[in-house]
């Protein structure tokens, strides 16, 4: 396993490794002492989640804030995704700035999202299955969100509009200067 820099600041990601043979494949997808080892964190993650979703379904950007707020490690265990991070910092040098990266059962990488930031994904194949850890419970009450075709941050989704499936809420989330302000 090795850590991967973003070009946000503190965001990165893991490959973890994969031993194959005859038989199939083996991978440990998470062990906190290498996890430590290989990227100076010790996390103590509290939650796993996981969603299915089909081609097209487009969840967030979502963050939880204040005493609530996640640091998560995202991965997908089938499928692929198209996952968008955006650094809310606003000491940070990054602010206000996002990046994107394709996740898959196949490439295996695992993104690091640091509290702070906020965090969307768009399905880009039949179906997907994301999985991810968090080191805060979830609190409804902390729970925030921007607008995924905010103009200011001008996101690629990589779909045709026609193509995205999106919640009611989620359509109707601030834009990234209404959330920052």
């Amino acid at each position: 396993m090795e850590r991967i820099d973003t070009p946000l600041k503190d965001a990165f990601y893991v490959i973890p490794p994969q031993f194959e043979d005859a038989r199939g494949l083996f991978s440990e997808t998470y062990n906190a002492k290498n996890f430590a080892r290989v990227t100076g964190l010790e996390v103590n993650f509290v939650q796993d989640n996981e969603s299915t979703s089909k081609y097209g379904v487009l969840r967030g950007l979502h963050y939880q804030s204040g005493a609530h707020a996640q640091a998560k490690l995202v991965r997908v265990s089938a499928g692929k995704v198209l996952d968008v991070i955006v650094d809310l910092r606003k000491e940070s040098p990054t602010f206000g700035k996002h990046y994107s990266i394709e996740l898959s059962a196949e490439n295996r990488i695992q993104l690091f999202v640091p509290k702070g930031f906020a965090h969307g994904f768009i399905t880009l194949s039949p179906q997907a299955t994301f999985c991810y850890k968090c080191d805060a419970f979830y609190n409804k009450e902390a729970e925030g969100g921007i607008l995924y075709n905010d103009a200011t941050l001008a996101i690629d989704w990589h779909l045709k509009h026609e193509d995205v499936l999106v919640s009611e809420k989620d359509q109707i989330l601030p834009t990234f200067l209404d959330a920052t302000a």
